[in-house]
């Protein structure tokens, strides 16, 4: 598993972020405080608040490019 922090405060951001996670099989999840919701869902991600950095953890060890693609959300 690996973990990036990430800034979502723009609503174009949660949406492009979702697009990009949605292609991949594994599952990613997006952490913000207590609260743990899957990355691949726009609705999950709108429940969080968006306007502090957040933890996305990518459960694969084969990722590279799908942080590479992460890198423009990047803390």
């Amino acid at each position: 598993m690996k973990s990036v922090q990430v800034s979502l405060e723009l609503s174009s951001s949660v949406k492009e972020f979702v697009n990009i996670t949605q292609s991949y099989d594994y599952e990613i999840t997006i952490k913000s405080g207590y609260y743990v919701v899957d990355a691949k869902s726009i609705l999950g991600l709108f429940s969080l608040d968006t306007t502090k950095p957040l933890t996305v953890e990518i459960h694969s060890d084969n990722c590279d490019d799908l942080l590479e693609k992460l890198k423009k959300f990047a803390v």
